[in-house]
């Protein structure tokens, strides 16, 4: 396509294909302002010709040595030859080398409050005990993935509840084994019923279990499950489903902080 005045005119997402920038980073970068296309059709379609190629080309490679949008705004005001590009890369590795020299100071900083960790396995003494678990209201979100996204649906969760959070957060697991996409529910108890869209509020029923306590990381819990599976079979209890796991103390939503101190309860039904 060609209209007055240009060569030709590239349709949104063949100029995506050949520039090799999305079309959502494209439609981001005309709202920001740093690559309108040159001509808009009556029906909002965009078009893009050879001068816009040549800057989208020069965004990407900016984008890739992680300039920032303001930066590439500011950069484009005063760009006018590819002989200005050098003095512009001469400031950013210039603004990058201090922020490198902040970040080791902060390093060293960190380190001044650190001791060295013993090196010490924690060889754990489970006690298996037989419990009722009395019935509790829940908001939960129930998917099927892998294990390690449970702290995504948690933060979903919380952010949803908000002040309306009770007790430690648990996941329910319905598959029998370890599974690579397992069938995992998220739950947050919480105060009363809530309406929440894409979460479930209900009431998790009285539920008799064998359960014991798992203290450390999360990658060593399957010996506790070994204590429970064991003691089932010495007592010849079935056990049932679905497995929950308790989180008493794990990490935050922003800092991880000490996997030997997480305190997590293994309840299985039987």
């Amino acid at each position: 396509m060609k209209h007055e005045g240009s060569d030709t005119m590239y349709k949104i997402g063949e100029f995506s294909k050949i520039t090799n920038i999305t079309v959502k980073a494209l439609h981001y970068y005309d709202e920001e302002k740093i690559l309108k296309p040159s001509y808009r059709a009556e029906n909002d379609y965009r078009y893009y010709d050879e001068a816009d190629y040549q800057k989208a080309k020069l965004i990407a490679f900016l984008r890739a040595l992680d300039f920032s949008i303001a930066e590439i705004k500011d950069l484009l005001k005063h760009y006018e030859s590819e002989k200005d590009l050098s003095y512009f890369l001469v400031e950013k590795k210039a603004i990058i080398t201090e922020k490198i020299g902040l970040e080791k100071a902060l390093i060293k900083k960190i380190d001044s409050f650190l001791k060295p960790i013993p090196k010490e396995e924690r060889k754990m003494d489970y006690k298996v005990e037989v419990k009722t678990l009395e019935p509790i209201t829940v908001a939960s979100i129930r998917f099927q993935g892998s294990y390690s996204q449970c702290g995504e649906y948690f933060q979903k969760i919380y952010k949803a509840i908000k002040g309306k959070a009770s007790g430690p957060s648990l996941c329910l697991y319905y598959d029998q084994g370890c599974m690579e996409s397992a069938d995992i529910e998220a739950c947050a108890p919480i105060h009363g019923l809530v309406k929440i869209s894409g979460i479930e509020c209900k009431t998790l029923p009285k539920t008799q279990v064998l359960i014991t306590t798992h203290i450390g990381k999360y990658e060593a819990l399957s010996e506790a499950y070994k204590a429970i599976v064991d003691y089932a079979k010495v007592n010849k209890i079935e056990l049932q489903g679905p497995t929950r796991e308790i989180y008493i103390k794990g990490p935050g939503m922003l800092f991880a902080g000490n996997p030997d101190n997480y305190i997590t309860e293994i309840a299985i039904p039987f």
